[in-house]
């Protein structure tokens, strides 16, 4: 099992300070949504139908005329690598460690490669897989220029992966709009935005012929009941996606200014985190852990990602650490 942000009871026990004591910023995840309509009663007694509005839903949501919900975009991305085989895989990186977990761990050839080494490599790749905006980097791609690899790869039957696990806040930039192409794969996270990690769902975006056959791997009932009831509720409420989305990107300048003001300005981010490459990032990250705050220390590249403080309280205990932090290693 690869680490991921959000162990808190580990980070809890490690240092001797107690869950409800700690600020955690180690995940990208929105840290704050909106009241949760009620749950009916029958989506606990029954199990889950396909035709209770939560395609229908995403479908507006995304724009796009075909989709898959799965359980978390976690699952998609572990299945996908079932469909193909002895396939050469590139990974635009630094990514999140489990694409290339999942794909090593069905046999495949992966490559990890720079962005600026993409148009060298794609002859030679079965897939390209990105994440925009990057997980950890927050780096964005032009959308132009994905379609164009695109259709490099399609012309032979590859395939172009793009995890937009962080793009809610930036929908303009997404590539759902183009989903329907052969060999196009969109994977869309919903906890992140709607600040509902524990919800577990996720969305594939893709020709219909594709999902049918995700669909048919991953087996009946992925999505709870309750879940669905509640991404149905949260997908329609297009007010409250628009206050999510200012908060969350104005929370995200904050971020990076407060950052930037106590001499750690970002290497890179987005709205729902921002991230630091420093050789100082393991020092951060021990000082802040043992004032409970926690954060998401990467090894390669040295760096530490912040999430987003959920309330002024957090905002200010931050502020102080990083302040305490500037004084002690100026």
């Amino acid at each position: 099992m690869l680490e991921h942000g959000g162990r808190l009871r580990a980070a809890a026990l490690r240092h001797g300070i107690p869950v409800g004591d700690w600020l955690d910023l180690s995940t990208g995840i929105a840290p704050y949504g909106w009241p949760l309509p009620a749950i009916p009663a029958a989506a606990w007694a029954r199990l889950p139908e396909q035709d209770d509005g939560l395609e229908a839903a995403a479908r507006d949501y995304y724009a796009v005329s075909h989709l898959l919900p799965v359980a978390g975009s976690q699952a998609a991305l572990q299945a996908l690598p079932r469909l193909r085989r002895n396939a050469t895989v590139g990974i635009v990186s630094p990514a999140y460690a489990e694409h290339a977990a999942a794909w090593q761990r069905e046999g495949h050839r992966v490559l990890t490669i720079s962005e600026a080494s993409v148009n060298r490599a794609l002859e030679r790749l079965d897939v390209l897989l990105l994440i925009t905006p990057n997980n950890p980097t927050g780096r964005r791609f032009e959308r132009e220029q994905l379609l164009i690899w695109h259709a490099r790869l399609a012309e032979r039957g590859g395939w172009l992966v793009v995890d937009e696990a962080f793009i809610d806040c930036t929908p303009e930039q997404s590539l759902a709009p183009h989903s329907g192409l052969p060999g196009l794969i969109v994977l869309r996270s919903f906890g992140k935005f709607f600040g509902l990690a524990g919800i577990r769902l996720g969305f594939v975006l893709a020709q219909q012929v594709l999902l049918d056959q995700l669909a048919e791997l991953l087996g009946p009932w992925t999505v709870s009941g309750p879940s669905r009831a509640v991404a149905t509720a949260l997908l329609q409420d297009a007010a409250g996606q628009q206050r999510q989305r200012q908060r969350l990107l104005a929370d995200g300048q904050r971020l990076a200014a407060l950052l930037a003001e106590q001499g750690l300005p970002a290497t890179g981010g987005c709205a729902l985190f921002q991230w630091i490459a420093s050789d100082l990032a393991p020092v951060l990250h021990e000082f802040l852990a043992c004032n409970g705050i926690l954060t998401r220390l990467f090894d390669s590249p040295c760096s530490l990602r912040f999430g987003l403080p959920a309330d002024e309280q957090g905002w200010l205990r931050l502020e102080q650490a990083l302040h305490v932090f500037a004084k002690e290693t100026a």
